[in-house]
């Protein structure tokens, strides 16, 4: 056993925590919320930052490049199984979710949630069943609702949710949604948020035994799906096929399979629409196809058993099918 020199202070866990874990979702408008928010930080910050904004697969990834130029903290990409320090910016890396583990980062590619690669409810989720009370969740500008389920999360497990005020919002909806659906503590505009963020690093109120939340698990067997929540609805999931369940984080719905696949329902409608959308159009363009190639024919006097001698007469009324669909897209789509 190693003797340690009476002079050398041992280092104790603190009996007490702040909010001292900090996450941070946006996508439209994030590259310049995300930022404005990091700025107004100061450098003697006792707290973590997490950062998810949505971005495409193939992006450059130059948001910790754009933060730096204005932040006192250092700001980098996260690196996956390094350990959290203090004081630091991590920022999530485009077409990789970033989550939490105890004292650690996790950068992978898992299942999509709702479309979205890195997460905004994967991060706030996985924060907090390993942090429970001690994580903050920002919800920022940004379109449909990812970050709701994840910020119910936050709440349910004894953190604190903050919104971004949807009037101060580039894009309304994700606060709107996450203001609909979780009790939120603080709804701010943005140039206040920093401030309020301090203030709940600082205030040391949080009992360092508290017992933490068992993480859950996003792939389960259908077998184990059907046991937690019962069978499945008669969706499919858009990535992968496979049945989709109901589940209920707090008021919001939600939809997952057993890959681990994850929609809310605004996501869900959306893509639907957009499913719908191309087969109209696919239906249309296969009529006016159709149309075509009976004239094409007509002309060439070729006889066939079932259009005979009136190419004219049918293909006039695959156009006007074709007419049909298209004011069917004006309307509903």
């Amino acid at each position: 056993m190693t003797n340690i020199p009476s002079s050398v202070p041992l280092r104790r866990p603190p009996r007490f925590f702040g909010h001292d874990i900090v996450v941070i979702g946006a996508s439209v408008g994030g590259v310049d919320a995300i930022p404005c928010l990091i700025r107004s930080l100061p450098a003697s910050l006792p707290a973590s930052i997490f950062v998810v904004l949505h971005s495409a697969p193939q992006g450059r990834g130059l948001l910790p490049e754009i933060i730096r130029k204005n932040s006192a903290l250092p700001v980098r990409h996260a690196v996956d199984g390094e350990k959290i320090l203090q004081g630091h910016v991590y920022v999530s890396k485009p077409d990789y979710h970033l989550m939490l583990e105890r004292g650690r980062t996790r950068v992978v590619r898992g299942p999509k949630e709702n479309f979205h690669r890195p997460s905004i409810d994967s991060l706030f989720r996985t924060a907090a069943e390993c942090y429970g009370p001690r994580v903050a969740g920002v919800v920022l500008t940004g379109n449909l609702d990812d970050g709701t389920a994840g910020l119910y999360a936050v709440k349910r497990l004894g953190g604190v949710a903050i919104v971004q005020d949807p009037k101060d919002a580039l894009a309304p909806a994700m606060p709107n949604s996450a203001l609909r659906n979780v009790k939120v503590d603080h709804c701010l505009p943005l140039t206040l948020i920093g401030s309020l963020l301090v203030r709940l690093a600082m205030t040391r109120d949080i009992p360092r035994g508290k017992k933490r939340s068992v993480t859950t698990k996003r792939f389960m067997i259908p077998k184990d799906m059907e046991k937690e929540f019962g069978l499945p609805t008669s969706f499919v999931c858009p990535e992968c096929s496979g049945p989709l369940w109901e589940t209920k984080p707090g008021r919001s719905l939600q939809f997952r399979c057993h890959e681990g696949h994850a929609y809310s329902p605004d996501s869900l409608l959306a893509d639907h629409g957009e499913g719908l959308e191309r087969s109209l159009w696919s239906t249309a363009r296969m009529f006016d196809e159709r149309a075509n190639l009976l004239r094409c024919l007509g002309k060439r006097k070729y006889h066939s058993e079932t259009v005979g001698k009136n190419w004219g007469t049918k293909a006039k009324e695959l156009e006007q099918q074709s007419v049909l669909i298209r004011k069917l897209l004006k309307t509903y789509v």
